[in-house]
């Protein structure tokens, strides 16, 4: 018997897998839960898009205004989409030229150069640096363009992988990193980031890696701005041999980029690649797709030839362990068909033994004594549900009797105008209609939803106004409950998110619903994108 159970334990763990999933990263486990709501945050991008164009559209005229709203478009597509931003710098060039602004047109060609060096088109850049009058620009639009140039060279060295041309390259990187420098305001992300750009190229690694620290300590961070300065810490400890650190930053790099709807991005490949050499090869197939997705929308052509090697790399890793996994199939069958023989002919050996009833009175006792301990655990899960489900039947018992209350109630008016129109007694029944305030039946209903939802959130109105300033926060008086802003993210962090539905239940137009969630996101200490998640991640009882 002993040497059965030992026989079957030994072939079962041999199969692959079994026994060695272990707990996966939080953070690893958060990234691929923000790609599956990639989606959502692309429309949420897209939208922003549609509002600007159609008002970009709109305006016939080449003024400063169509000028300022082309420059928001590219905003949104510089780091979305190559060629849409690359169309609107170009339009941008027109506009400026039409307004005989030099100034505009310096700073059409600064944001064509941008989109040309994420695009990997190191000649059209340069070439379009080299026509760019810095004279004409202002302090900030010149700390961005020699900034722009550093980063050419930079990225022109990295590509070459020359020894003898990269040292010069980078030389030239740094006098340019130095002179944006002076345009650039000490301790903000600018200025962190150029010094940490400085420290990556003159080899102080460590020092650069401590400028992270600084960064993700500066107030209303965006999140691409975290992307970035993840992405370019995990190179620092990359080159420090702390792979494991670096992994985390890209980690933290991909989570941004997803976030804030970055598609001209490197973490989500180079984490491909860890995960590759790591032999996750599930999360680094998945993650070469997204990357070869992302610079397939970007249309970045130098990132696409970087990855298809990566990718020929997994693919076929893939598909040779797929091959050895069917060689391996095919053996443990036959071994597992054996052992079905070996426990057939063992199987009867064994129920000889059982004839003895003392070996059965064993046996009994065992299985009792197990089922014991499997009541125990039930009894615990049990007492675990029956405190959730008190709670559930609390407030469905509660609207379950208003529900009745008012069904007597609407009974009751039925029969009453069925009387009054049998007997003609239409005075009567224009006096019973006008008796019936909804206004005051509205706001029973508001008053039965705000209190039951206090039980379940009691802490609502506190974890909420802690996302404001203290003069920002809501005071609500002794009878009031809940405000209409108050109700309207009570709604949502219910999980009503539907703008249209919350206006049918609160009896509002949706243009007042937008107005409402507009102006209390834009009071807020957070940024506008996160304010609803925030909100959903209040905690109940």
């Amino acid at each position: 018997m002993k040497l059965l159970l030992f026989v079957c334990v030994f072939l079962v763990s041999s199969l692959p897998g079994f026994g060695a999933a272990g707990t996966a990263d939080s953070l690893l486990t958060e990234l691929n839960s923000t790609l599956a709501r990639k989606r959502h945050y692309d429309a949420q991008r897209w939208k922003q898009i549609s509002v600007l164009t159609a008002a970009y559209t709109s305006n016939k005229a080449a003024d400063n205004a169509k000028f300022d709203l082309g420059l928001r478009i590219y905003d949104e597509y510089k780091a979305f989409k190559y060629d849409s931003a690359f169309v609107y710098s170009q339009q941008l060039i027109r506009i400026a030229e039409q307004l005989k602004s030099p100034a505009k047109v310096e700073i059409a060609k600064l944001r064509l150069a941008f989109i040309l060096l994420s695009a990997g088109m190191f000649k059209e850049t340069f070439d379009t640096l080299d026509k760019i009058q810095p004279s004409q620009l202002s302090k900030a639009d010149k700390l961005d363009f020699y900034f722009l140039k550093a980063r050419a060279y930079s990225d022109l060295g990295d590509f070459d992988q020359d020894q003898v041309y990269r040292p010069a390259y980078y030389r030239q990187a740094l006098a340019y990193a130095d002179t944006a420098l002076q345009y650039s305001q000490p301790g903000t992300y600018d200025w962190l980031s150029m010094q940490q750009f400085r420290a990556i190229k003159n080899g102080d690694l460590k020092a650069g890696a401590a400028l992270y620290g600084q960064i993700r300590r500066l107030p209303r961070l965006s999140l691409h701005q975290l992307a970035v300065s993840a992405s370019a810490t995990a190179y620092i400890y990359t080159l420090l041999k702390r792979e494991d650190k670096a992994f985390e930053l890209l980690l933290v790099s991909a989570i941004a980029d997803v976030k804030s709807a970055t598609k001209e991005t490197v973490a989500i490949f180079k984490l491909s690649n860890y995960c590759y050499q790591r032999g996750d090869l599930e999360n680094a197939y998945t993650f070469i797709r997204e990357a070869r997705e992302e610079a397939a929308f970007y249309k970045a052509k130098q990132r696409q030839i970087e990855i298809s090697h990566v990718s020929s790399l997994i693919e076929g890793q893939k598909i040779n362990i797929i091959e050895s996994q069917r060689k391996s199939l095919k053996t443990y069958a036959t071994i597992v068909t054996l052992l079905a023989v070996f426990v057939v002919g063992f199987l009867f050996i064994i129920f000889r033994q059982l004839r003895k009833l003392q070996q059965a009175d064993r046996l009994i006792s065992q299985s009792n004594q197990e089922l014991r301990e499997r009541n125990e655990k039930l009894n615990q899960l049990n007492s675990v549900l029956n405190e959730a489900n008190k709670i559930k039947e609390e407030y469905i018992a509660y609207y379950f009797h208003n529900n009745s209350h008012y069904i007597d109630r609407l009974e009751a008016l039925k029969k009453t105008l069925d009387t009054q129109l049998s007997n003609k007694q239409y005075a009567g029944v224009q006096k019973l209609a006008d008796s019936i305030n909804i206004k005051k039946e509205r706001n029973e209903l508001f008053k039965g939803f705000d209190t039951v939802f206090l039980r379940l959130f009691p802490h609502f109105i506190e974890q909420f106004n802690g996302l404001f300033r203290e003069e920002d926060r809501i005071q609500l008086p002794d009878d009031l409950l809940l405000t209409t802003e108050l109700r309207i993210f009570a709604l949502i962090r219910l999980g009503i998110d539907d703008s249209e539905q919350i206006s049918r239940m609160l009896g509002y137009s949706i243009n007042t619903i937008y107005t409402y969630k507009t102006r209390v996101k834009n009071r807020s200490i957070v940024p506008n994108e996160e304010f609803e998640a925030r909100i959903q991640a209040i905690e109940a009882v």
